[in-house]
Formats: structure tokens, sequence, C-alpha cells
């Protein structure tokens, strides 16, 4: 019998194209070393970097070094109980985090599970970690201000929709503070806001937490929380998993979104200890050589999109810790040069009850009046030039100089703008407000007004306004400008009759 070799083969593909039994194949492979929260694999040559890997245990790790006949990986959660030996499963997918409306007001970690004990996550929507930053062509320019409420920011440093202000300065300088603050100031604005808290204490976490809900900030609001006690892995990755819940909704809802991620120096340490772990060379202070490139590409996805992409923005406020005030270290100079500004904090201002401790002649927004509504540009233009010289009169003075009367008028000034700019926490004012409180005190109505009622001083012409003159609020809320400052200098001038007369001038 005579085979027809053309006609076996041709049945055979038949066959193979026919079959159709569930055929599921795994890349397969095995944990050589372990240690530390880090995984030396063997077996898996066709992992892609940034990998969600799954162990036997069911928790995930992450492919960081690709190496000739290993992978150094990053296990995302409990390794207590992995061996070496055990087996390791590719999942084909970078890693990624839930996104969507389901995450607002909620508190979870980095890999979207939920910490509040307040039900599953309903979000049915997912995003990558790293994503490419938007191109050049996909962008418009800062010119659109986000109010943080902080008479301060919003009149020396502002800061717009789609840009990146770093917050900067030693421990307990109140960098937390302004971050809430701005936060809260989005109630009732339609900003979603990120806060990323990272190495914190989890008590800490809980304490802002509160306070964002007591002030009704959470209901726009979503903590992502990789605590102390979380292993680097998850500090490491928290501030992407923040960024990439914030950009679901600039990308796919156009809306504007605020990010804080508090801080990037913890970031950047647990990034070294991975580093270190996963054996690559160290560079300067033994952070590994691309710990530029760990906050530049993230920080580089914040933008304002243009029109054809919707025009939804996101907004950055990285914090970052300096010791002993050295703004020269290698994270902050390097945090400094990927921002577009930084408002620097200082602990001696501080200490002596200037309450935001921004120091002025430090601080900077590079994007400037373009971030500030006209009003805002009338009455606080020169605010910065005569801060910085009230500041160089001081020192002066305290040498025992005698001065002229000039001189003493532009020292009592200075005072009293310093005092006007102090503000409680958790007690943002609307633009409009800081308008009144600012055009006040440039134009000299708090001159002969002692500094210690300065305070008094603001809250009652503020509540003056509201029952006796709420229309000029409300022409600056709607108009973004004080069109009639004539007007405005004679509502002063009556309240200041009634306000001495409550006893002011004692």
């Amino acid at each position: 019998m005579r085979l027809n070799i053309e006609e076996i083969s041709s049945r055979i593909k038949q066959e193979i194209a026919s079959y159709t039994d569930n055929l599921h194949m795994d890349e397969v492979g095995t944990v050589v070393e372990l240690g530390d929260g880090i995984a030396r694999i063997y077996g898996l040559r066709g992992a892609m970097a940034m990998e969600m890997l799954e162990f036997e245990n069911g928790a995930h790790g992450l492919a960081l070094n690709l190496e000739e006949d290993s992978i150094g990986a990053v296990i995302l959660g409990e390794y207590v109980d992995l061996h070496e030996g055990g087996t390791v499963r590719r999942t084909g997918r970078v890693l990624e985090v839930p996104v969507g409306r389901g995450l607002v007001g909620r508190v979870v970690n980095p890999l979207g599970i939920p910490l509040d004990d307040q039900g599953p996550i309903t979000a049915t929507r997912t995003r990558p970690v790293e994503f490419k930053a938007p191109g050049i062509r996909d962008r418009q320019s800062v010119k659109t201000p986000l109010q943080t409420g902080v008479k301060a920011i919003d009149a020396m440093v502002p800061i717009g929709k789609g840009q990146r202000e770093l917050l900067i300065g030693d421990r307990g300088t109140g960098k937390e503070s302004l971050a809430m603050d701005a936060i809260i100031n989005q109630k009732g604005t339609g900003v979603i806001c990120v806060y990323v808290a990272v190495g914190q204490k989890a008590s800490m976490v809980a304490g802002i937490v509160d306070a964002l809900r007591s002030h009704g900030a959470m209901e726009h609001t979503i903590v992502v929380a990789a605590t102390a006690a979380e292993p680097a892995a998850l500090q490491y990755i928290a501030p992407y998993a923040g960024c990439a819940m914030a950009e679901y909704f600039m990308y796919e809802e156009h809306r504007d979104t605020l990010c804080v991620y508090d801080d990037l120096s913890r970031q950047a340490n647990a990034y070294r200890q991975l580093a270190l772990l996963l054996r690559r060379p160290p560079g300067r202070e033994a952070y590994p050589g691309d710990v530029f490139y760990l906050h530049s590409r993230l920080l580089e996805r914040a933008a304002r999109l243009n029109d054809d992409l919707g025009g939804g923005s996101l907004t950055a406020l990285p914090l970052i810790e300096t010791q002993e005030g050295e703004v020269s270290a290698y994270i902050p100079t390097n945090v400094i040069s990927i921002t577009d500004g930084q408002i620097y904090l200082r602990t001696d201002l501080y200490n002596a009850g200037i309450r935001p401790a921004i120091d002025v002649g430090l601080s900077v927004s590079r994007v400037g009046g373009n971030a500030q509504i006209k009003a805002m540009k009338q009455v606080a233009g020169s605010l910065r030039i005569d801060l910085a010289a009230y500041r160089e009169l001081e020192a002066f003075a305290q040498m025992g100089t005698e001065l002229d009367k000039a001189t003493q008028r532009q020292l009592a000034r200075g005072a009293r703008l310093v005092e006007a700019l102090k503000q409680q926490q958790y007690s943002p004012l609307p633009v409009e407000e800081q308008v009144m409180v600012l055009y006040a005190a440039t134009r000299g109505f708090l001159d002969d007004v002692p500094v210690a009622r300065v305070r008094d001083f603001e809250t009652r012409f503020l509540d003056y306004l509201k029952r006796e003159k709420p229309e000029i609020l409300a022409g600056v809320k709607n108009l973004g400008t004080l069109s009639e400052p004539e007007v405005l200098s004679q509502v002063l001038a009556e309240f200041k009759k009634t306000f001495v007369g409550a006893g002011a001038g004692a």
C-alpha cells in the first residue's frame, strides 16, 4: 500500500485546525532566592518590565530587573510564607489599579484594596500605574487658577490647573496643612483630589482622613495610603497609583484633578532600598542612577490637556522634606528642577508664629500672574516686593539705628501685611474674600490698626461685607475683577469708624 504524503499532511492540518479543546499554557518560573521582599526568579524568559507576576500564595510581584538568566522582582504583599523553589506565573499584564467614581470618598492602598471598612470597591475599569506623559502637542498653557484658599499662596505664588508646584521645608513646618487646605478649598468646584500618603504612620493618615471628612472634603477626595508598616515596594508605587486614579478623571471624564504626593522624599528612600536589594549600582547618597527619572516620569504626567483631548487637567503638589533647611541636597534639587516652582516653608518663621511659614524670597511660581484672576493681580501686584523690602528694613532696624518717618511707616505697613497673611489651618478663604483683605492691607487701611487687632479687623470686615455689601463680593466672584475700587475704599472707611468705636484703638 502506497502512502500519499500530501494527503496525510493535509489530514493532520485539518485535525489540528478543528481541535477545540481549551488548551491553556502558563509560563512558570521558580524562586531561586528570596529575602526582604525581593525575589530572584529563574525561568520567565518572556517577562516584560513592570509586569505583574503571581506567586503561589496569591501575592503579586513586579518585575523590575530583567537579567540574562533571571528576573529580579519585588513582592507587593505578604512574603513571609513564600519559600525558595516555589512557583511564579506570568500574568501578561503590566501593573494596574482600579479607577473610577467608585474610588471617590474611599481610603485604599496602592493596589486599590480598600482600607476603610466600607465594603469592596465598585470600580469596573483599570489603568496602568505607569503611563506615558502627554506630549507638547497634547497640552495647553497653564492659565486657569486653582485656588488654594491660602492668601499667601494665591496672592504671591499662585498655582494654575495643570501646574506642578513643590511644597518644600523641614519636618513640622506645615506642608501637609497647606496641601489639605488646598484639597478642602476644592469643595463645590468639581475638582477631584487624590491624597497620596507615603511612609507615614497609620495614626497620622487616620487623622488626615478624619480632618478631610469633618470638613466635607472626602466627598471629592481619594486617599491612597502606603504607611510606614507597608513594604517598600508599595511605598514606591503609591504615587504612580494615585496619579493613575487621577488620570482617569482627566482623560476619560475631562475633569480637573489635584494630586498631592506626601512625600516624595520617602518614596525615594523606598526606591533606594529596593534598588540596593536588587543589587543595582548605587550612586550619590546610595541612590540608584535613575532616581531623577523616578520623579520626572511621575510629575511630567501633570498637565492641562488641549481642547481636542477634552481640556482636563492634573495639578501636582509634591512634598519634599528637607534636613535643616538644606534645599541643595540631592533629592530636593532634583524635584525643584522638575517642577514649575516651589513654596519654601521655614522653621524659624513657623516658630515665630508666622503661619503659613512661607519664605517669600525663596518661593516662586513659574506660571505667575497667568494663574491669577484680574482682581488678585490688582491688589497683590506689589505685595512680594513690599514684603521683601520689609524684611530688609526689619534686619536694619534691629541694629538700633534711628529711622526716619518714611522708614517707620514702611515698617509699620510691613508688620501689618505679615499679620494679614497669617491664616488658621483648615480655614481656606474664597478668592473674593482674599481680595478684600489684601486690598485693605496694601492700600494702607490697616496702618493705624494695632498689629494685635489685624486678624480681628479681617474677621469683622468680612462679616460686615457679607451682611451689608454682598454685591461687592459677588462682583469679584462673578466678574473676576475689582471694577470699582473707590467704592470699596468708601466701604472700608465707613467700617473703620465702627471698628475704632468698638475699641480697636485701645
